[in-house]
């Protein structure tokens, strides 16, 4: 059994669906009570940081979110703004996140980048939407498993504006580009967290989701 975690952050329904279309069952949850009880655990979210963390603490459920994940070692898996909220700190707000993996969530900064990129129809945009590639950070991991064999550009949907920064090796997962190379993906023991959709993700998020049930 799969429960998602309700913290009135953005449509779940997709999320959902999508794990019963791979044949799971799964469960919505808002108390401390479920999450505490969840065989897996999955953080969907979308907004803005320290609102995410606003919904967090009015639930109440951020401290069974805490415990579930250091105290019981319940897997769980952040998404999109979710997995902003695995670290501490965010350039987008000032509230404490849950600190789950270290590392920092910065908007993405062009000032860097060819002025060629930022000019026509073409340009890098904030936020960033639509489909990008993805590579493995390390040599393997059972959440990655068959990824390479559905096509040789695994890509999924993104939308975001700020993403993972500062994350140390050993916790970088999958990386992806978008004016520079950025983090994507993240995994410090059983917390997973990826900045893309899985649940947008056709063939490749049904593959990431279903390693998720069934490997880890």
């Amino acid at each position: 059994m799969i429960s998602v975690i309700d913290c009135q952050m953005g449509n779940i329904g997709s999320v959902v669906n999508i794990i019963k279309h791979i044949g799971h069952k799964v469960q919505v949850i808002s108390t401390k009570e479920e999450v505490l009880a969840a065989e897996k655990l999955i953080f969907p979210g979308v907004g803005h940081w320290d609102n995410g963390v606003k919904k967090l603490n009015e639930s109440g459920l951020k401290p069974a979110i805490i415990e579930a994940v250091t105290e019981r070692k319940t897997p769980l898996m952040g998404i999109c703004l979710g997995m902003q909220l695995l670290f501490k700190t965010s350039d987008e707000g000032e509230k404490e996140g849950l600190g789950f993996v270290p590392g920092h969530v910065k908007k993405f900064d062009f000032s860097g980048v060819s002025t060629d990129l930022l000019t026509g129809p073409g340009r890098l945009r904030i936020p960033h939407m639509g489909w990008n590639v993805v590579k493995p950070c390390k040599e393997h991991s059972p959440i990655l498993n068959g990824l390479k064999a559905l096509d040789d550009e695994t890509r999924f949907y993104f939308v975001h504006s700020y993403h993972a920064s500062d994350v140390p090796e050993e916790y970088q997962l999958l990386s992806s580009h978008y004016g520079d190379d950025f983090v994507c993906a993240v995994n410090k023991d059983n917390v997973w967290g990826f900045q893309f959709h899985p649940e947008k993700s056709h063939k490749f998020g049904m593959q990431l989701l279903k390693n998720f049930a069934e490997s880890i």
